[in-house]
């Protein structure tokens, strides 16, 4: 997966792939950005096969080459490292180290100039057979003075890298934060989104499954009516905990909005998923909240959690809306209960 380069490739040849690729674009409706085309280009060309499977996937499910499928086409086949750039201009406290180190460099290489004519003084006056004691103070000096410039501009550049560990702290920071729900500590909408559109493309490229569960707090309304919003926040915080604590690395726990929550499970199928929802929903049926300042429990917490998978090249939106069918059926049939998009077949033909 490299950037798009024609390089040395036969011009006849690259002009013909190239207005294969156009074609192809037009057919599919995909705009005629550059990222776009170098996209098409490679997939033209063949050289990327799961470029070419998972287009071939989406093509043939009839699937639109939106905003978001072209990007992540782009940055998981073309360029990754795109989707790793920081976007913006350069905070100041970055442009402030690069200024700081080139002026000092820029000062440095001046003086070593200077540093190198001065030696070179020297050796004139050493071949005309001048003042040996003379000549040996003077090469003291002028390399006292190359040592304390090279002490000086280490310094400046160790504090530098110092100045630029802390900026690329601040800057994880921040995109840690800004990718963070900030009640529950899970990944929020905007990050669900973007991992939930990349393990798509994953899941379509090595035919893997992929599943998701949605949760939903039981009568949250009456914790909060009854208890007061800090407790409602407390119960989130608990339901998030449990859910984070039972998902594997590689899978995603978001809030999903309100008091649901979400789950992206890659290479789980419906049954693996459905048994870590089970384990979820059990886990909170057990738990017990107390107020820490009388130390009384409060009624218990259950959830109903409806689970989905995906189906090749389906949208977001389409597993989504069966995985939410899901949770409403458990919800409907007596709530605490774990619903999966096989319980719900029947409901989706009498629909049809």
């Amino acid at each position: 997966m490299a950037d798009f380069v024609i390089g040395d490739m036969d011009m006849e040849y690259a002009t013909t792939v190239a207005d294969r690729a156009i074609r192809l674009m037009s057919q599919q409706s995909v705009p005629a950005t550059p990222s776009n085309f170098s996209v098409w280009f490679e997939y033209a060309m063949g050289t990327s096969p799961a470029l070419r499977k998972t287009i071939d996937i989406l093509i043939g499910n009839k699937r639109k080459f939106d905003a978001a499928i072209n990007y992540e086409l782009y940055v998981t086949y073309v360029n990754p490292q795109y989707g790793l750039a920081v976007k913006g201009d350069f905070p100041e406290r970055l442009r402030g180290v690069i200024t700081n180190a080139t002026q000092f460099l820029t000062t440095a290489i001046a003086d070593n100039r200077t540093q190198i004519e001065a030696l070179g003084e020297v050796s004139s006056e050493a071949q005309a057979s001048g003042d040996p004691q003379a000549i040996i103070e003077r090469l003291v000096t002028e390399l006292s003075n190359a040592t304390a410039r090279a002490t000086a501009l280490e310094l400046n550049f160790e504090a530098s890298t110092q100045e630029l560990d802390r900026i690329r702290n601040s800057l994880k920071e921040a995109e840690q934060r800004s990718n963070t729900d900030a009640l529950t500590g899970l990944a929020n909408r905007r990050s669900l989104d973007e991992f939930l559109r990349s393990a798509q493309i994953v899941a379509m490229e090595k035919g893997e499954p992929l599943s998701v569960l949605l949760i939903d707090i039981d009568h949250f309304k009456d914790f909060n009516d009854t208890f007061g919003h800090q407790v409602g926040d407390q119960v989130l915080r608990l339901v998030a905990k449990v859910l984070q604590e039972n998902v594997r690395d590689q899978d995603l726990a978001a809030r999903y909005g309100g008091e649901e929550l979400f789950a992206v499970l890659p290479g789980a199928d419906l049954d693996v998923c459905a048994g870590v929802a089970e384990r979820i929903r059990g886990r909170i049926s057990d738990a017990r909240l107390t107020r820490r300042t009388t130390g009384l429990e409060i009624s218990s917490v259950t959830v109903s959690i409806g689970v989905a998978q995906f189906k090749l090249a389906e949208s977001a939106e389409a597993m989504i809306e069966r995985c939410d069918r899901a949770l409403y059926r458990a919800k409907r049939s007596g709530r605490n209960k774990t619903v999966t998009e096989n319980d719900i077949e029947g409901e989706v033909v009498a629909a049809a």
